[in-house]
């Protein structure tokens, strides 16, 4: 699993011009999902996202985590997470998983980081067209691959 999580204001995402999800300050996730992801993926990400210090104390230093500022969570499947670009430039998907095996992992991703942040997790629908809107705050955005665990 490879996601992009951007520390944010506010979040939200429309699908045909209706809200389907949206949070206040917090952190969005951009999720991609391969063939070869597991639960093990899944559990490791959502103990790092939910632990991961990048939110400021009152000294202004990223010392605080999503957990500790009660902060939401907004997060969006996005396959395009895995665009291999090595060759020609037209991206090739081939890494991402296929929806039916995607969907099972990305319903399990949300219920399990929901389950440790002991709230609901506000998402987009998998497979839908959908426009994203974000204040990032700092910025601060970081990417993290569960198959490159630096």
């Amino acid at each position: 699993m490879r996601v992009v999580l951007q520390r944010v204001k506010e979040a939200s995402v429309s699908i045909e011009g209706k809200i389907n999800g949206e949070i206040t300050p917090g952190i969005l996730v951009l999720l991609g999902i391969e063939e070869a992801d597991t639960k093990e993926d899944i559990e490791w990400l959502c103990n790092k996202i939910c632990n991961l210090r990048i939110f400021n104390d009152i000294k202004g230093v990223m010392n605080l985590s999503l957990q500790d500022v009660k902060g939401e969570v907004l997060v969006i499947s996005q396959f395009t997470l895995h665009a291999n670009t090595k060759k020609g430039n037209r991206p090739s998907y081939i890494k991402a998983a296929r929806p039916e095996t995607a969907i099972p992992l990305y319903s399990e991703f949300i219920q399990k980081l929901s389950l440790q942040l002991g709230k609901p997790v506000a998402t987009g629908i998998f497979g839908a067209h959908m426009d994203v809107a974000l204040i990032n705050d700092g910025p601060v955005t970081i990417i993290i691959d569960s198959k490159n665990k630096e």
